[in-house]
């Protein structure tokens, strides 16, 4: 399944891998939570909360990372949010104005899955 993973710099700027995650992967996690709404910290750059998953089940967004790159989410394609620390990254809805999701907060020493794509 594809997948992007944001992760941060050593001088706390973000950036983005692209990937995938192989099927069958079992992630050890704390706990899920469902959101429809948007926060307002949301709205502007920020880091991730937390290290988690992110599965979009409604919409289709363009995240782009400190670092100026962009890329696009939809259903089907994870987000693994991993800059917790600096700039962080910022988001736009491009169609609609909703955004219906699943977060998972992994254990924090769970292996992410993560696999790079080799281009």
């Amino acid at each position: 399944m594809r997948a992007y993973r944001i992760k941060n710099d050593p001088h706390g700027k973000s950036y983005f891998e692209q990937g995938s995650l192989p099927e069958g992967f079992d992630l050890n996690a704390e706990r899920f939570f469902l959101k429809t709404a948007i926060e307002e910290y949301q709205k502007i750059q920020h880091p991730a909360p937390r290290y988690q998953y992110v599965v979009t089940l409604k919409g289709r967004l363009e995240f782009t990372t400190s670092d100026g790159k962009s890329f696009i989410i939809e259903p089907g394609i994870i987000l693994i949010a991993e800059d917790t620390i600096g700039e962080g990254h910022s988001w736009k809805i491009l169609d609609g104005d909703q955004w219906h999701r699943i977060y998972i907060v992994p254990n924090p020493n769970a292996d992410d899955g993560f696999i790079i794509d080799k281009n």
